[in-house]
């Protein structure tokens, strides 16, 4: 079991999302958070899983030089890909209004891109799902917005949200990607490096 075998090492999350931090404990795994402050700003020539990837990478870069032999430091990025264009977390409330409103009627791609970094290399894996909204109507927009206030999520919308529960009509994919970690990815690939840092 990897809860076993990942005990001679320390995982470090650098990740301040409730719900990322959740998944770590519904995995069974111990974990150390540490923050530090990243500008999320990518070149404009990067797209799709380029930007999320880029951007995982990036937030693991002022830990680098801290870290000891033995950790493993977890960064990750999610974006909303929709009409070639990548969606972030909205600025106001008119931002996120027209974020949801893009996506009625309409399908979308939600990557996050997962980083792990140790003293001797680093790996970074994505994964994708698309998720189709109907056509949501002006008031429910507004409803979900002014109630749920989804400024901290990329798209404007968390799925396990009001907004999902009566929005989504179809979805491919992992459902724990959308909301911001393919765990299955995240368990196979410790399980890979735990393997690799124990006989190298």
């Amino acid at each position: 079991m990897l809860s076993e075998a990942i005990k001679k090492h320390k995982i470090i999350l650098a990740s301040g999302s409730p719900r990322r931090q959740q998944f770590f404990k519904d995995l069974g795994l111990d974990f150390e958070i540490r923050l530090k402050p990243v500008k999320e700003e990518y070149p404009f020539r990067l797209k799709h899983f380029e930007i999320s990837d880029y951007l995982a990478q990036l937030k693991a870069l002022p830990f680098k030089e801290e870290l000891k032999e033995g950790d493993i430091l977890i960064t990750s990025d999610t974006i909303v890909w929709h009409q070639n264009k990548a969606l972030g977390k909205p600025l106001d409330t008119q931002d996120a209004f027209a974020m949801l409103k893009s996506l009625s009627n309409t399908t979308h791609e939600v990557i996050t891109s997962v980083c792990f970094t140790t003293t001797t290399y680093e790996k970074t894996l994505n994964d994708i799902t698309k998720v189709t909204f109907k056509e949501l109507t002006d008031e429910e927009i507004m409803y979900y917005v002014d109630q749920f206030k989804p400024f901290d999520k990329a798209g404007s919308y968390g799925i396990q949200e009001w907004i999902g529960q009566i929005g989504v009509t179809k979805m491919e994919g992992s459902y724990f990607n959308v909301m911001g970690m393919p765990t299955h990815l995240v368990y196979k690939a410790l399980n890979g490096i735990v393997n690799e840092l124990q006989n190298p």
